[in-house]
């Protein structure tokens, strides 16, 4: 039995379609493209057999596809960017508050005991975190020299971000990437 699709059978192929698309989005763009239209071709193919709801009945989850095809092309979850970022940005965020946040305490509080401090002051800073400051005010107004963030605090952040994201599994596949376009050339 062959049927002719409708345009409402096209739109729930689609909507399959880009719905894979979508929970394949760690995947290389080409590859995705291939699931794509791979995915279109075989449901078209099957809904003109037993129709697109039959079709997408016996497709199943997307989900678990979209999973499986992750974990035949990583070995596993795959490198996530956006979970990578998710966790970078924040942590440098909280490290530069909590440095700011620390000198000014010190200024608010001298600045309240004085309104018109002169003078310099010498904040040590936090055991491989943050180095140490110099304040430096002259009638109630600060000047700061020091007080960055050490580099232990990056390797960190760096390290952090690289476990959260699982970026090390994107590795294989830039290997694959450069292999494919020096043998083409």
């Amino acid at each position: 039995m062959t049927e002719t699709l409708t345009w409402t059978d096209r739109i729930r192929v689609e909507r399959a379609v880009w719905t894979l698309d979508t929970y394949l989005q760690n995947l290389p763009r080409k590859s995705r493209v291939s699931k794509r239209r791979e995915l279109r071709v075989n449901l078209r193919a099957a809904s003109a057999d037993v129709g697109a709801h039959e079709a997408l009945r016996r497709l199943g989850n997307v989900r678990t596809i979209a999973a499986e095809y992750v974990v035949a092309e990583f070995g596993g979850p795959a490198p996530s960017l956006t979970v990578a970022m998710c966790v970078m940005l924040p942590a440098f965020a909280l490290m530069f508050w909590l440095s700011n946040a620390r000198i000014d305490a010190f200024r608010n509080g001298a600045i309240a005991a004085n309104p018109h401090l002169t003078g310099m002051f010498h904040m040590s800073g936090v055991t491989y975190v943050l180095t140490n400051d110099t304040l430096t005010f002259a009638n109630g107004k600060m000047t700061e020299v020091g007080g960055t963030l050490l580099p232990l605090v990056y390797v960190c952040i760096i390290a952090l971000t690289v476990l959260a994201g699982r970026l090390w599994r994107a590795i294989p596949i830039l290997r694959r990437r450069r292999m494919l376009g020096t043998s083409s050339g």
